[in-house]
């Protein structure tokens, strides 16, 4: 199951209570802090306050002594505008040590000594300041002396402005100077620039890129152009000699080489005598043999012919090869034809080279115009390079010439529009912004100091609080019945506990006691309780007192009640009771004494046990076979019994008799008991298994408690709170912590 977290709302009430528990130390602080602010209201010195202002902006450009440049020496900018302005970076030059030091000087500032004053002293009452949306800026000096402060402040106004005026003029001679050595420099580099540019174009035939490549366009689109006709020209010369090769069946080669044979002489010469021996041959084959000396005489005549031709042919077309004689002898078409091809044929290869040489060409002018953007971008760095190197010098030129006109001006940035005038009348000590001041802070530190005093002390402060940290069933809650205030207070530890049930019957403490007494008789109806221990978790809250006044209340109501003190430690019922503590407790339980001699009767139905003389070891007594047959004794013979036990985290008497009884009356107080111990108490209640009946919580206060029904009972009963005193016969007797 996932636990629940839940917002805590501000408790008011409970800081309003934290101040009231601390109001005294807190008042103290608050009283020392006011009568202090009082104090340096009423002794403080007046003083005095003298105002000028003074007016920082740029030159005036109607002054005919103004340049540019001199019009920049100066001049007030801000290196960052949104953190601060000019005006501030002048006000820290005024109240700079050499304005104080020239101020201090001409006014002959001396101390009582005779010494001359320290500037931080002037500095402490300076001030300067901007006037917001101008460019004014205000000068204040505060002295005890009227006259004093109006001196100090005109005197360091002039200052100003005259160190203004020289520090203008210095910096105009420093320029002037780093504008003569950078002259030749830049004069230099311009005509490194120049010579650079020069050398580029040069170098790469520039005369206009731009120019150079709107022509270049417009040629390759010609070029283009022309490449286009002259390629469909080629392509038509080329078809026709296709046509006509395959009409003659010759290739353009074969049919260029025919037609040199046919118009060769020689050529067509030897053809002749080739065929008139070859047709001499024929006639003579059919007459005689192969054998017959005219066949061979004739063969070898052919043969002669043969190589003649094949010579002559190579002679005319430089090829070594034989041409048949169909191919040599062609009529006039044939001719004509070939004559065609071969005009087809040399036109075509004029287109071609036309082609190629129109793309070359064009490649050209291709390539240039890639490398023109590179050539541009190289001669515009060049170009930019030699008018920056211009520009820097015509500046620096310009400049030069101002520098020297504003090294002789006599004008500053900043003026005098209003001098400062003596003071009449005082600003400080401002007696009623220091009175509120201090009370002010004495409120904020009354705060503090309560809180922190409540921090430091660990004790439960609140009934409420006592609740929500035991949880343990709520049977009562017992007013505080001691006087109010400090001194009062002092002595709780030293005053013996009141019977306030019995001397005071009709007060608000007596009904909370008789209110306890009536929740326990009705905390268990179906078992009557008859022996109850009553403890608490630390000494002093009040156990003892419950104890005595319970048992008055029960004792009133007509039940027959014995109160024993089993506190062995530090007894406390014989002081309360007036009794004599020779005897009680412990000598019963050892057998020295019967109980009928140790027992005190001191009111009707009541009986006091005290506990007797104080032993080695208390807790070896109660947790004695004998202690429990004596609980078993007391229960028979008394209607109710109530055992004063010590506190819980200092002995394990009370949770031993615990176990013997019917329960444990668990007794807290306010302001006595802390978180740790009550913390501490609870464990050991709940690990030893004890029977916890409720808790009583003493000594409340009734204005210190957000949530208490005393408010209605004060009323109801009309009357404070008890204020009862203890009698002087019991003040004399030693004081007994309880």
């Amino acid at each position: 199951m996932e636990s629940k977290q839940y917002v805590e709302d501000i408790d008011f009430q409970k800081y309003w209570l934290i101040l009231r528990r601390r109001w005294l130390p807190s008042t103290v602080v608050f009283g020392f802090i006011f009568t202090l602010a009082t104090t340096v209201a009423f002794v403080k010195k007046p003083s005095y306050s003298a105002y000028g202002k003074l007016l920082l902006q740029k030159r005036s450009a109607t002054s005919a002594l103004v340049t540019e440049a001199g019009e920049k020496i100066g001049q007030l900018e801000a290196l960052n505008n949104f953190i601060n302005t000019p005006l501030d970076t002048e006000a820290q030059i005024i109240t700079a040590q050499p304005i104080l030091e020239k101020t201090i000087a001409k006014l002959n500032l001396k101390t009582a000594e005779g010494t001359p004053v320290q500037p931080s002293s002037i500095g402490a009452g300076l001030k300067v300041e901007g006037i917001k949306g101008t460019d004014v800026m205000e000068v204040s000096f505060t002295s005890d002396n009227p006259k004093k402060a109006a001196a100090v402040v005109n005197q360091l106004m002039n200052v100003y402005v005259e160190n203004n005026i020289l520090t203008n003029r210095a910096e105009a001679v420093a320029a002037g100077e780093f504008i003569a050595k950078q002259l030749p420099q830049i004069q230099n580099r311009v005509r490194q620039a120049e010579s650079a540019l020069r050398n580029f174009k040069e170098q790469h035939n520039i005369v206009s890129i731009d120019e150079e490549g709107t022509a270049a366009v417009e040629i390759m689109a010609d070029l283009d152009k022309k490449i286009s006709e002259t390629k469909a020209q080629l392509q038509e010369k080329t078809t026709t000699a296709t046509e006509l090769q395959d009409k003659l069946g010759l290739n353009s080669q074969q049919a260029i080489a025919l037609n040199k044979l046919n118009q060769s002489r020689a050529v067509q010469q030897a053809l002749i005598e080739l065929e008139q021996v070859q047709e001499q041959l024929n006639i003579e084959g059919t007459r005689f043999q192969n054998e017959a000396p005219i066949i061979v005489s004739l063969k070898e005549k052919e043969a002669a012919r043969q190589r003649l031709l094949n010579q002559r042919v190579e002679q005319v077309i430089g090829l070594k090869q034989s041409i048949p004689l169909n191919n040599l002898q062609s009529n006039e078409f044939q001719q004509q034809m070939m004559a065609t091809l071969v005009n087809a044929e040399a036109e075509r290869l004029s287109l071609a080279q036309r082609v190629a040489s129109l793309e070359q060409t064009k490649l050209t002018y291709k390539r240039r115009a890639n490398i023109l953007p590179k050539l541009q971008e190289g001669l515009r760095d060049l170009e930019r390079q030699l008018e920056a190197s211009q520009a820097t010098y015509d500046i620096l030129l310009k400049n030069y010439q101002q520098i020297r006109i504003a090294e002789n001006q006599n004008v500053g940035n900043a003026r005098v529009i209003t001098y400062a005038s003596i003071p009449e009348a005082p600003v400080s000590p401002k007696k009623k912004l220091i009175l509120v001041g201090g009370i002010v802070a004495g409120s904020l530190l009354y705060i503090v100091t309560a809180f922190v005093l409540d921090l430091m002390d660990p004790s439960i402060k609140t009934a409420k609080e006592i609740r929500q940290l035991f949880k343990y069933t709520w049977l009562g809650m017992i007013p505080e019945s001691r006087k109010k205030g400090f001194f009062w207070r002092q002595k709780l530890n030293g005053n013996v506990p009141q019977l306030v049930v019995r001397d005071v019957p009709h007060g608000i403490t007596s009904e909370a006691y008789r209110m306890l007494e009536a929740n326990l008789k009705f905390l268990s109806p179906d078992h009557v309780l008859k022996r109850i221990v009553v403890t608490s978790s630390v000494a002093q809250e009040g156990k003892s007192t419950v104890s005595a006044n319970l048992a008055i209340a029960m004792a009133q109501v007509g039940r027959r009640v014995l109160l024993v003190d089993a506190d062995m430690r530090h007894p406390m019922q014989h002081h309360i009771w007036d009794l004599a503590n020779t005897v009680g407790l412990s000598e019963v339980i050892v057998h020295q004494t019967q109980f009928e001699f140790a027992v005190r009767e001191v009111m009707d139905n009541l009986d006091v046990l005290p506990s007797g003389v104080i032993p080695p070891n208390s807790l070896a007594l109660l947790n004695s076979k004998r202690m429990a047959s004596l609980v078993e004794y007391f229960s028979q013979k008394y209607d109710f019994v109530i055992f004063d036990t010590p506190p819980l985290v200092l002995t394990a008497d009370a949770m031993t008799l615990g176990k013997m009884t019917d329960g444990i009356l668990l007794v807290a107080r306010p302001k006595v008991v802390d978180r740790v111990s009550a913390t501490a108490s609870k464990e050991f209640l709940l690990r030893s298994g004890q029977q916890v009946l409720g808790l009583v919580i003493n000594g409340v206060s009734v204005e210190g408690e957000p949530d208490s029904y005393f408010h209605h009972a004060k009323a109801y009963y009309k009357e404070e709170l008890i204020t009862s005193t203890i009698p002087d016969s019991k003040t004399k007797k030693n004081h007994i912590r309880f």
